[in-house]
């Protein structure tokens, strides 16, 4: 999940797993695959770094688990 700021400045978490499309009108406009859409302060390039950023944090965790784990990396 990632950190957003809506327009009022409240901050959510929104789960970057169910984003089907981002686009600037010139508002950042988050659509989402169940058909709920979120505009928020965060410039497409910001939104696309802390996707990647998470999905990072996620696959080391993974690796780390599976070398505490000593099963073999598929």
């Amino acid at each position: 999940m990632i950190f957003l700021t809506k327009l009022d400045g409240k901050q959510f978490m929104l789960n970057e797993q169910l984003i089907e499309t981002v686009r600037e009108t010139p508002d950042t406009v988050i659509d989402m695959n169940n058909g709920h859409s979120y505009i928020v302060r965060e410039s497409m390039r910001e939104i696309q770094q802390k996707i990647i950023d998470n999905s990072r944090l996620r696959r080391r965790a993974a690796l780390r688990a599976a070398k505490d784990s000593g099963e073999p990396l598929t």
